[in-house]
């Protein structure tokens, strides 16, 4: 799959709403950022992945629900949740 910054998008909007169990349409756009990260698993990697060192360009979505706002990360070949539940999670990849 390849994604946009649109689809990633719709995509952590999906993940998020059966993560924390709300509807989708509770979910706000906060901020979608195009960002540079350090490494291939986008400054989000699971534990135990080794990520090849090379910067990684793509976007930073930031979504609101709830009062809080969580963080994912993207670029065209992969969807990361990025500290949620204090973990990084592998959403597409």
């Amino acid at each position: 799959m390849s994604f946009t910054k649109d689809s990633a998008t719709d995509q952590a909007k999906k993940d998020l709403a059966t993560r924390i169990n709300v509807d989708e349409a509770q979910i706000s756009v906060s901020k979608v950022s195009d960002e540079d990260f350090p490494n291939m698993s986008l400054g989000s990697p699971v534990d135990g992945e080794i990520a090849a060192q090379m910067i990684s360009s793509g976007w930073k979505i930031i979504l609101g629900a709830g009062g809080r706002n969580y963080e994912y990360r993207a670029d065209k070949y992969q969807l990361r949740a990025h500290g949620i539940d204090g973990r990084n999670h592998v959403v597409k990849g």
